[in-house]
């Protein structure tokens, strides 16, 4: 079994010292991801909360992507929130990205988060099997 870290392209740069995924192959292949808040790529902060999740997830994707994976390879959802009021928008983003897939899932609502310009962040774990091919999109 091996674990490589990675900061894939197409997501901001950590500004701490963290990788945003770790990929543990051996019988299949299990990706730990990183908490992906609203930062852009180019390390801008959206403003606004439903923003931010929309960025989030974006950030998510590109994980998966670079990792030869999709969203219908998650397994698992960690979600913080510092306003209950985004519930909604992040349920709205959550069901556009997933679409009928239900992982695991924990939905929390936080004083804060690292900066306190962010609202949302999300984690994951996905798990693609051996001899599986990344599914399309999602």
């Amino acid at each position: 079994m091996s674990v490589t870290f990675s900061n894939p392209e197409g997501v901001h740069a950590p500004g701490a010292r963290y990788a945003h995924a770790a990929l543990v192959e051996g019988p299949g292949r299990r990706l730990v991801i990183s908490g992906q808040i609203g930062v852009a790529p180019d390390g801008t902060v959206v403003a606004a909360g439903a923003d931010q999740i929309a960025q989030a997830f974006r950030n998510l994707r590109a994980v998966l992507a670079a990792h030869g994976m999709a969203p219908e390879h998650i397994v698992k959802l960690g979600v913080f929130l510092t306003d209950r009021a985004l519930i909604p928008a992040f349920r709205a983003q959550r069901d556009a990205v997933l679409g009928p897939i239900c992982p695991c899932s924990t939905l929390l609502i936080v004083a804060g988060l690292a900066d306190p310009r962010f609202v949302f962040e999300v984690e994951a774990e996905a798990f693609l099997a051996s001899g599986a091919g990344a599914a399309s999109g999602g």
